[in-house]
């Protein structure tokens, strides 16, 4: 079994990271990072970089995971990147996002008519592309799930997994990494994080990211 992880300058660690903990311990599987640029690839945190070859050592994988990443924006007309996306969910089994790559897979035409989430700040911004946004985790529709922001790229991945190998491989993949999270604050969702933190969030986000791509693009009617 193929998996191919894309990345880009600019993704999120944890968006690729997460999901190749968890979809490498599939049996007989082959995991591998591509981007349109192959070589060293920077995420959007100093410090951290991952090797990628090039699209084409892909070309028919059964598991497609798109990174997001706080450069997402600036791929969305990417011919190579959009390209290879429709061209390799022809015949994949999954194709997956984490985060903002759903924006990715919304350029590439592939969510139309679908619901299909990302990260809270981009949600809105998924109706450009002609989907459904849904506030949850993980969304599936047909053969594409999409995951929330970041650290749902491992909630994702462990559904991937169920619906390949069953529960009880799954349960025993997430037993292996020992994922049963924890956090000191249930602050993980705009749902659940108080008013004022959500306003200091999203005044940072403004800052280090810049207006989401509903704000940048006029209204699809």
């Amino acid at each position: 079994m193929d998996v191919a992880i894309l990345v880009y300058d600019g993704f999120t660690a944890l968006d690729a990271t997460g999901p190749f903990e968890v979809l490498s311990r599939l049996p007989d599987v082959r995991v591998r990072f591509v981007a349109a640029t192959p070589g060293t690839t920077a995420a959007d945190q100093p410090g951290f970089a991952l090797a990628a070859g090039p699209l084409e050592d892909m070309d028919r994988p059964d598991v497609v995971v798109v990174a997001g990443g706080s450069t997402t924006q600036g791929f969305l007309g990417d011919d190579a990147i959009l390209s290879w996306l429709r061209r390799v969910h022809g015949t994949s089994r999954w194709t997956t996002s984490v985060c903002t790559g759903s924006l990715l897979l919304g350029a590439a035409g592939l969510l139309r008519g679908r619901r299909a989430t990302t990260h809270w700040y981009e949600l809105e911004s998924l109706r450009r592309f002609g989907a459904e946004p849904v506030p949850e985790r993980v969304v599936e529709d047909g053969r594409i799930m999409t995951a929330a922001g970041v650290s749902s790229g491992i909630d994702m991945a462990l559904h991937v997994v169920d619906r390949l190998q069953g529960p009880a491989y799954a349960q025993a993949v997430q037993l292996g990494i020992e994922y049963d999270p924890q956090p000191p604050h249930d602050a993980g969702s705009v749902a659940k994080a108080p008013a004022e933190v959500v306003r200091l969030m999203t005044d940072a986000m403004r800052r280090s990211y810049g207006p989401s791509w509903a704000e940048l693009t006029p209204t699809t009617t």
